[in-house]
């Protein structure tokens, strides 16, 4: 990504479960509602590649009887109920101040109902910098009788642009921070046009894509590689901006890590060579 120059724009979206979260929002959903065997109707899903991966919750909600019963105000709780990870509410203010030379315009985009992460969201990022899977409800009955958007796999690309457009950023403006495999197309589209990708996990999938990934039960974390790479800032720089709000760097590795799967040779290397 190029440097910043005085008064640059940056788009900066993120993904919700176990990004800015610790639990998956689907889990605690079914948790409410009484669903035990929720991961088992996932793993299903997935092995059948019957819908994309992210949406997975979205399809259960229009399509498995034992979610018929949700209504808003069960998504609405299970948002009260997910465990955000450490200072969102700090990123979403440092980013909003912004440093000098560069501002940031911070949204989410999940594949998670739109109303779960707006009510785990609250006071923390505006509504509409929320984006999610939509949903549509039948007027007597109140259940859900339509999925209208999914913002899962390509979905999130499009999304993306959709927010680019609206706050006029350009694509090489933009930065995405996800943690697992629904993020895998954003990322790609991201790294295509000269953009900065984040990951926040460990998956070989997504570490193999993201630019940078960092660890960290702090969301704050993100920022250092926004600092870093985007600003060109120094180390010292970056831990100097932290202890501004409050927080202090006390471990910092930079590690890259190869992932090798070695097997014994069928024949040995030499006797190949005699041949």
């Amino acid at each position: 990504m190029t440097s910043s120059k005085p008064n640059h724009r940056y788009l900066v979206a993120s993904d919700f479960d176990q990004t800015l979260s610790f639990n998956d929002s689907g889990r605690v959903l079914a948790d409410i509602i009484g669903v035990p065997n929720f991961e088992d109707k996932v793993r299903g899903l997935a092995g059948t590649h019957l819908v994309q991966q992210g949406a997975e919750l979205a399809y259960l909600l229009r399509h498995d009887p034992d979610f018929r019963g949700v209504r808003t105000e069960h998504l609405v709780e299970a948002g009260k109920r997910v465990r955000l990870k450490n200072d969102v509410a700090l990123l979403a203010r440092m980013l909003g101040e912004g440093v000098e030379g560069a501002s940031f315009d911070f949204v989410v985009i999940s594949a998670a109902p739109r109303e779960v992460v707006q009510s785990a969201l609250k006071g923390i990022v505006p509504p509409e910098n929320v984006l999610g899977t939509e949903l549509a409800y039948d007027g007597s009955t109140r259940e859900i009788n339509r999925v209208e958007r999914v913002t899962a796999g390509y979905g999130k690309v499009v999304t993306l642009e959709e927010q680019e457009l609206r706050f006029e950023i350009s694509p090489d403006h933009s930065i995405y921070i996800g943690d697992g495999s629904s993020d895998l197309y954003v990322m790609h589209h991201v790294n295509s046009r000269d953009g900065l990708t984040i990951a926040v996990s460990e998956s070989k999938d997504i570490g193999r894509i993201a630019r940078r990934t960092v660890l960290s039960d702090n969301a704050t974390s993100v920022l250092t590689p926004i600092l870093e790479d985007v600003l060109g800032w120094n180390a010292a720089a970056i831990r100097a901006h932290y202890a501004r709000h409050g927080l202090s760097v006390l471990g910092w590795d930079k590690v890259r890590t190869d992932w090798l799967t070695l097997q014994p040779m069928a024949v040995p290397a030499d006797t190949l060579a005699e041949v």
